[in-house]
């Protein structure tokens, strides 16, 4: 459909501008970009679409007509000045709803809460995501505006059940976009402390969730969906916080946060695609939250609790641990079924739940029980092989993906105390030797400083199969191996001196050819690299000539005290 008609909607009946505008909006309902539609054209379009809208109307099809068509023609990135004046957008937000203005009360100000046709709010809504995302004059605007106070003293209104969940939802997505974007840093903190917005939006989760407790089937994908969009928008007002300074308000709030958090893990969800999203908001956001109240994901024990048969999965040290518990089902899902996207998907667990194990002593204690159980028959299997959540965290010790093999180690090493025999013990020396040259503590040994502040080293976890094959035990591969033939059995020294310089010089090969780097490990416990493959031979050549010489003067001593 030509541009050009949508200009002549001035001079028409509204019969005659519903039909013109629909007709538009069928031809180009999966229409994004307008590579002909030039600035002025643009332009007027869209100010005879404002015109309609403005206009006071019998029946809201034409304002739903009009919207549309705006919401198509805002989809188009180029020349977006033409839909981002001033005129637009008080427009749009007084459509919306959520248009700001000052009472006589100074402090007070008012919206229009929820005007009679929602459907209408809906379509203003939608238009006005599409402009914020593109463009940063819209999004300075709207900062600036009132559209964030009045999104906020809607909030007020979610209890009421007359207001429409696209309503909702997409007053969300506004506010998320406005304190998301770059050009909008500053909304962050104004939402927070000045609005009130960090209480208000709690209130919506919990109100979410009493609805929830109604319903057999447990929350459902419209409340999932909601949920998740206020998760996205509390992740952004706690990015930039300082966790070290919590003052008393902001501890109340945070306890408050983190039992919420508790509630929706625990809460049945339909689908599961979306009992996924929920839980990977969930889990972002407790990132952003100080570990310390993390206590608060601990329930009490229930002793009426109807699942008493389930009790010893979930029960530990006299405390609930099923939040916990899910989040590590969440991750063993998450390790299942993840092949690609591995950062994005499995650092923020991962990282979760290092912070967890290492602020809280009952949480490491749950995750060492479940993650690395004592050993047993599963020894002589290499760590990495198996369908075990231990099985599948080793593997990726050796993942390609930096920040995902770091944060494994990491969360493995905390585990184990952030001991090193521990940690050798469950993954191999091989498969955790990164870590180990990062920390500088690639010298077998309870070496190093310890960051984490953990109980006494008193915890033996040894069964009775692994003591029986401990001896056996290849530190490196971290499984038992039989007693293998010698391989230079039978050589002589001759034979076996040949086979050494073989070796050395298959190394100096691979080495000039940039292919390998030997290293010997330093007095800090950390690689060093050498020059030349000999300068291994030599450090290990001078210990024994050393112990040699060392020796032989005991020995001569010996021998001229006895010729005396």
């Amino acid at each position: 459909m030509e541009f050009g008609e949508l200009k002549k909607l001035d001079g028409c009946s509204e019969t005659e501008a519903v039909a013109i505008l629909e007709k538009f909006v069928s031809a180009n309902s999966q229409t994004f970009t307008f590579p002909n539609l030039d600035f002025k054209l643009k332009k007027e379009c869209v100010e005879a679409i404002l015109t309609w809208l403005k206009k006071p109307k019998e029946a809201s099809k034409t304002s739903i007509a009009c919207l549309q068509a705006f919401r198509i023609i805002s989809r188009d990135k180029s020349n977006m000045q033409a839909l981002t004046n001033e005129n637009a957008l008080m427009t749009l937000n007084k459509v919306a709803g959520i248009q700001h203005y000052a009472t006589q009360d100074a402090d007070a100000v008012a919206v229009d809460i929820v005007p009679t046709d929602q459907a209408v709010i809906v379509e203003a809504q939608k238009c006005l995501c599409n402009i914020i995302f593109n463009s940063i004059e819209a999004q300075r605007f709207c900062c600036k505006s009132g559209c964030v106070d009045g999104v906020v003293q809607r909030l007020k209104t979610y209890g009421d059940p007359e207001v429409q969940f696209d309503v909702k939802f997409f007053d969300m997505r506004i506010l998320f976009l406005l304190t998301a974007l770059p050009s909008c840093v500053e909304t962050r903190p104004r939402v927070r402390y000045e609005l009130h917005g960090f209480t208000y939006l709690m209130e919506v989760l919990d109100l979410t969730l009493r609805d929830a407790e109604s319903q057999t089937s447990g929350l459902t994908d419209q409340q999932v969906e909601l949920c998740a969009e206020i998760l996205k928008i509390l992740f952004n007002l706690t990015i930039s916080m300082e966790k070290k300074s919590v003052d008393e308000e902001e501890e109340a709030h945070f306890m408050r946060l983190v039992s919420i958090l508790h509630d929706l893990l625990m809460c049945t969800i339909m689908s599961k695609d979306k009992h996924d999203d929920l839980q990977s908001h969930i889990v972002n956001l407790l990132i952003n939250i100080p570990a310390d109240f993390y206590e608060e994901l601990l329930a009490p024990i229930v002793e009426e609790d109807e699942r008493a048969g389930d009790r010893q999965e979930i029960e530990f040290d006299g405390k609930n641990m099923e939040a916990i518990w899910v989040i590590l089902q969440f991750l063993d899902h998450r390790l299942s079924v993840t092949t690609k996207n591995m950062k994005e998907n499995l650092a923020p667990i991962l990282h979760c739940l290092c912070e967890a194990c290492r602020h809280n002593r009952a949480i490491r204690k749950f995750c060492r029980l479940k993650v690395l159980p004592p050993l047993r028959g599963e020894v002589k299997r290499l760590p990495e092989d198996g369908d075990s959540l231990r099985n599948k965290l080793c593997k990726l010790l050796t993942s390609p993906v930096t920040e995902v093999k770091d944060l494994v180690a990491h969360f493995i090493f905390i585990l184990c105390k952030e001991n090193v025999n521990r940690m050798v013990k469950y993954t191999g020396y091989g498969n955790c030797a990164g870590l180990l040259a990062q920390f500088g503590l690639l010298k077998l040994g309870d070496s190093g400083e310890r960051r984490g502040v953990y109980s006494s080293n008193s915890e033996d976890s040894d069964t009775e199969e692994y003591r029986d094959l401990k001896d056996e035990i290849n530190p490196v591969t971290g499984r038992w191996e039989p007693e293998k033939r010698d391989p230079m059995e039978g050589m002589t020294d001759e034979q076996k001196e040949y086979e050494a310089e073989k070796l050395i010089d298959a190394i100096d090969k691979l080495q000039r050819q940039g292919i390998i780097q030997p290293c010997r490990v330093g007095e800090d416990g950390k690689p060093v690299p050498v020059e030349h493959v000999l300068e291994l031979v030599e450090a290990r050549g001078g210990k024994e000539i050393k112990k040699t010489s060392e020796e032989g003067a005991k020995g001569g001593d010996d021998s001229k005290n006895q010729g005396n």
